[in-house]
């Protein structure tokens, strides 16, 4: 087992299996955490107690859901350059909004990146707009344009230096009923720890408990949910260090670098999104995590080496601190 920091360090073994074991797939039925603890050896009330120890330990985001971006509203990646001695201030303001799910200082002159997700595109659109008017500082914004590698989990305990892979899905915007619309929303705050999480989720939403599954069951199926199960905290256990990776990539061979880097098992994420010159000229991402920013580096050089991009102008954006992290919350206007 990896040296792990106080907050994973305090959990007990099994506890640390539990949620490794499933960041991908809660099971869909009624009592979905009798059947995790009968996997390790738990009963259902152990099993409650030690995930919401790992939540008040920081070590765990929530138990929920992970959307693909743009199938149930509208989304997009969005940076600042604050002035340093505003940072503080404009990262509070920003993380305040319901809207922004993710928000990270960076080293870097845009140094607030951030994650806006709402209804529609106008509504990110006009989040965006807000930021400017309310700081006077114009985001950047970085809409996905394509997904070459998803990250389905954290392997911290098998492997901890590979992401779990998987061949990106390309779902399409699905049309929501009204009641769809609030268990999404609902979602956004993860499940409750409670013995029948999705029957509770279907009073919140209006919805029965079938009605909940049969959903969930159909959005895992087409995509449209990525996946449903524990979402971790990687500085909690021990990835101290991470990195947003850019390259200015021309359009004819973004396909080409794309593939290499999804096939890197050191890359967490990686995606196409458009330059906005002349501030901006990168169109090629990856999450690279690691222990410390020496082990970071290292990897990152690694990476460049292996895929071909030594020659290629890029920056490497060092997280310095981590404001917001939480699961998108979408809050539909009235029909």
């Amino acid at each position: 087992m990896p040296n792990l920091p106080v907050e994973a360090a305090c959990l007990p073994p099994v506890a640390l299996a539990l949620i490794d074991a499933h960041q991908q797939r809660l099971p869909l039925v009624s009592r979905p955490f009798a059947l995790l603890g009968q996997r390790h050896g738990l009963t259902e009330t152990q099993t409650l107690d030690l995930l919401g120890q790992a939540l008040s330990e920081g070590v765990l985001s929530r138990v929920g859901a992970v959307f693909a971006p743009n199938t149930v509203g509208a989304s997009t990646l969005a940076a600042l350059a604050v002035p340093p001695d505003q940072l503080e201030g404009v990262a509070a303001y920003v993380s305040s909004l319901p809207q922004v799910n993710h928000n990270y200082a960076r080293d870097h002159a845009f140094n607030l990146w951030f994650v806006v997700a709402a209804d529609t595109p106008p509504a990110v659109r006009d989040v965006l707009a807000r930021i400017h008017l309310s700081t006077g500082l114009k985001p950047l914004n970085l809409p996905l344009e394509r997904e070459y590698h998803i990250d389905l989990g954290f392997s911290f305990l098998d492997d901890p230096d590979t992401s779990r892979r998987s061949q990106p899905q390309s779902p399409a915007a699905v049309a929501l009923t009204e009641g769809q619309r609030r268990l999404v929303s609902a979602l956004g705050e993860g499940l409750a720890l409670v013995p029948r999480p999705f029957a509770v989720l279907g009073e919140t939403c209006g919805l029965g408990e079938g009605e909940v599954l049969d959903t969930l069951a159909r959005w895992l199926a087409t995509g449209v949910v990525r996946r449903l199960g524990c979402i971790v905290r990687h500085r909690e256990l021990g990835f101290r260090a991470n990195a947003m990776c850019v390259w200015q990539i021309p359009a004819d061979a973004l396909d080409h670098f794309g593939q290499r880097l999804a096939a890197d098992p050191a890359v967490n994420l990686c995606y196409a999104r458009p330059a906005r010159p002349p501030d901006w000229p990168y169109t090629l991402f990856a999450m690279v995590h690691g222990r410390d920013p020496a082990h970071l580096h290292a990897k990152v050089e690694t990476v460049r080496q292996r895929c071909g991009l030594t020659g290629i102008p890029h920056a490497v954006l060092v997280s310095t601190h981590r404001y917001t992290q939480r699961g998108a919350r979408y809050h539909w206007s009235p029909a």
